[in-house]
């Protein structure tokens, strides 16, 4: 069989739009963002994992009806034994899922610090609008464009009339505190989220043309009164229960429905 030309390549694509979606992988950098999820849906542990031997990748499993549901995490660092966080973990484990589980959506779901002076709230669940890095500075006319990254999540205007949810730009960088130099690069991006996973998993997605949204729940406020970590670790716990339960509300939507629906 020859090549798909362009023309094959947008028919396809328009038939997925109309096709029930029977397949959604959630990517999720930490086990502690991740569990309350798995817990809900009863997902199992998948031993013979398809995403590659000898990896820390772990891949949840299960049916919602008949959705199949599927949890990717990064797993534990080898030599430290925490959540391997941060923008390459993520890719690698974006492009693993996708080609071995070949999802009709990507969740990419988790934590995140905000800006209250753009109206976040600690405990607030946000859907993406569009990504940007912050942290990849390359002062040379259009590879400031390339090092920016913007791109769009898959437009969902049903789900986030449905849901209500806030919405806002999210802008990615591999550190969880934020020098002088990120702070003003994000603010310059107008962004309202900030986290170590999004853009990376929108670039991945993008180049394997599978469309992807981004629920993020607010842990920390950027511009508050505490610092980063000590907030981040006092709100874990009822932030993930937060994303948790927008996440269902999200399952529960997608359910029965094609993309174009959504």
């Amino acid at each position: 069989m020859g090549p798909h030309g362009d023309g094959d390549i947008e028919k396809v694509e328009s038939e997925s739009r109309r096709r029930p979606i029977s397949t959604v992988v959630f990517v999720i950098a930490m086990q502690a963002e991740a569990q309350p999820l798995v817990n809900k849906f009863g997902l199992s542990e998948t031993s013979d994992s398809p995403l590659g031997k000898g990896l820390p990748w772990v891949l949840y499993h299960g049916l919602h009806k008949d959705l199949r549901i599927y949890v990717v995490c990064p797993g534990k660092d080898a030599a430290s034994g925490i959540d391997s966080v941060g923008t390459v973990p993520a890719s690698l484990i974006t492009f693993a899922s996708i080609q071995a589980l070949q999802p009709d959506i990507l969740i990419n779901a988790g934590t995140c610090g905000a800006f209250k002076v753009k109206g976040a709230n600690i405990g607030d669940v946000f859907l993406v609008s569009d990504v940007v890095f912050h942290d990849r500075r390359i002062p040379i006319p259009m590879f400031d464009l390339y090092g920016v990254g913007l791109r769009q999540a898959f437009s969902t205007p049903n789900l986030l009339k449905e849901l209500n949810l806030k919405i806002g730009r999210l802008s990615t960088g591999d550190s969880l505190d934020m020098s002088t130099q990120d702070e003003s690069l994000i603010i310059a991006n107008d962004a309202t989220l900030k986290d170590m996973e999004g853009a990376a998993v929108a670039y991945v997605a993008e180049l394997l043309k599978v469309p992807v949204i981004f629920l993020k729940a607010v842990t920390d406020l950027i511009d508050g009164d505490k610092p980063t970590a000590e907030e981040f670790l006092q709100n874990l716990a009822v932030v993930t229960s937060a994303l948790e339960e927008t996440a269902t509300k999200v399952i529960n939507f997608i359910h029965g429905k094609t993309l174009s629906d959504l």
